[in-house]
C-alpha cells in the first residue's frame, strides 16, 4: 500500500487547522493563548485535541501503541473520515458486504461516493474474491463488520485476511460487537497489515452508547491523516472524564458480557419454541436475528406492549426477519411473555 497514491490531492495538500492545544501541551500557572474564559475550571478549558490521557489507558488495555490508535465521535466519525481522506467524490467507489451495517452507505451518499455491495451467502457467509472482483483500479476503501449487523455472525478471518492482502487500498473492519465473539480481535495482526483499520466502541459492551467514543486502530501514518482532517476538539470533556472513569469498571464490564452471553443463549432457545418462528440465526454479537411468519405484525404488536425491537424484515437477505437486542433478565422475560400472548 502507497498511502500517498490513495490520499485524495487535495488532502495530501491540505494545512491542518492548529489550535493553542496543538502548539502547547504540558503543565503550567497560567494559560492565556486559547481565549478561554478564565472562570468555571474545568469546563471553561478546550479539551485534548489529541486525547492523550485517555489513549494512554485505551493502549493499555487494548495493547495498542497510543500513535496507532483514533478516538471518534462515535464509530461513525472514522468511517466518515475514510471518504473524506481517500475517495474523490463522484469518481472514486468503495465495496462493502450486503446486508450489513447502514452508515457506510450513508456516509459514501454524504461524500459522493459510488458503493458497490456484495451480497453475502444465504449463511451470511463472506467470500472475499467476490468483493476483489468487485474493485476496480478507483476503488480506495473495503467495508466489513464482523461481527456483521444485522446478521450476527463473525465473519472468517480467513476470508478477511484474503482481502486485507488482496486488496492495496485501505480494508476497514468493524469489531462493534467483537467483545460478544468467541474469535479474538484482529488487533494483534495489525501490525503485519499497513493498510487494516479496525474499528471498535465503548458503546456495545461498556455500556458507553450516551458519550459517544469510537475508537480506530490503524498505522500511525493513516492515523496522522485522520487527525490531520477531524475537527480540532472532537472529543469533548466530558467524553474523555467520563470514559476514563468508566474504564475502570472492566470487572463489571466482564460481568455484563457475561450474562448478555447466558441470556443470548437462553432467549435463542425460547424463541425458536415459538410456533411463528421460522429460524433463530446463530449470533456471535449482543442481539439475535429472528426469521417469524408476519414480522411485521409481531413488530406492530410488541410496540403496542411497549417493546421495540428493529424490523429487518426490508433488508436484502433478512426478509421476515426482526432483530432482537438482549436486555436485562427481566426485560428479556418481559418480551417472552408478550410473544407467549400471541400463540
Amino acid at each position: 500500500m502507497n498511502l500517498e497514491n490513495l490520499l485524495r490531492d487535495n488532502i495530501k495538500a491540505l494545512k491542518p487547522y492548529s489550535s493553542a492545544r496543538d502548539e502547547f501541551s504540558g503543565e503550567a500557572e497560567v494559560f492565556l493563548d486559547a481565549n478561554e474564559n478564565p472562570f468555571n475550571a474545568p469546563y471553561n478549558r478546550y479539551p485534548d485535541p489529541l486525547q492523550r490521557t485517555l489513549k494512554t489507558k485505551i493502549s493499555e488495555l487494548k495493547k495498542v501503541a497510543p500513535e496507532k490508535i483514533f478516538l471518534g465521535n462515535g464509530s461513525d466519525e472514522p468511517i466518515d473520515l475514510i471518504f473524506r481522506a481517500f475517495c474523490e467524490p463522484g469518481k472514486d467507489n468503495v465495496v462493502t458486504i450486503d446486508p450489513t451495517y447502514g452508515m457506510y452507505q450513508v456516509a459514501a451518499g454524504i461524500n459522493n461516493v459510488e458503493v458497490r455491495q456484495v451480497k453475502l451467502d444465504d449463511n451470511y457467509r463472506l467470500a472475499a474474491s467476490e468483493l476483489l472482483r468487485a474493485a476496480d483500479q478507483y476503488t480506495k476503501a473495503v467495508f466489513v463488520c464482523s461481527p456483521n449487523n444485522p446478521t450476527g455472525n463473525l465473519l472468517e478471518k480467513s476470508e478477511i485476511l484474503k482481502l486485507v492482502t488482496g486488496f492495496h487500498g485501505i480494508v476497514v473492519v468493524d469489531e462493534a460487537y467483537i467483545d460478544f465473539s468467541p474469535e479474538s480481535s484482529l488487533l494483534p495482526e495489525l501490525d503485519q497489515y499497513p493498510n487494516l483499520v479496525i474499528l471498535q466502541t465503548f458503546s456495545k459492551a461498556w455500556g458507553m452508547a450516551g458519550i459517544r467514543l469510537g475508537m480506530a486502530f490503524a498505522h500511525p501514518a493513516i492515523v496522522a491523516v485522520f487527525n490531520k482532517i477531524k475537527y480540532p476538539y472532537n472529543i469533548n470533556i466530558l467524553t474523555q472524564q467520563t470514559a476514563m472513569e468508566l474504564l475502570e469498571k472492566s470487572p463489571e464490564k466482564n460481568g455484563w458480557v457475561k450474562l448478555i452471553l447466558e441470556e443470548r443463549a437462553k432467549l435463542a432457545e425460547e424463541l425458536a419454541k415459538l410456533p411463528f418462528t421460522q429460524k433463530v440465526y446463530p449470533s456471535d454479537a449482543n442481539f439475535l436475528l429472528v426469521k417469524m411468519h408476519d414480522a411485521r405484525g409481531i413488530y406492530t404488536y410488541l410496540t403496542e406492549q411497549k417493546i421495540i425491537v428493529r424490523d429487518r424484515s426490508k433488508v436484502t437477505l433478512c426478509e421476515d426477519c426482526l432483530r432482537i437486542t438482549i436486555g436485562s433478565p427481566e426485560e428479556n422475560a418481559q418480551l417472552l411473555e408478550a410473544l407467549l400472548n400471541l400463540v
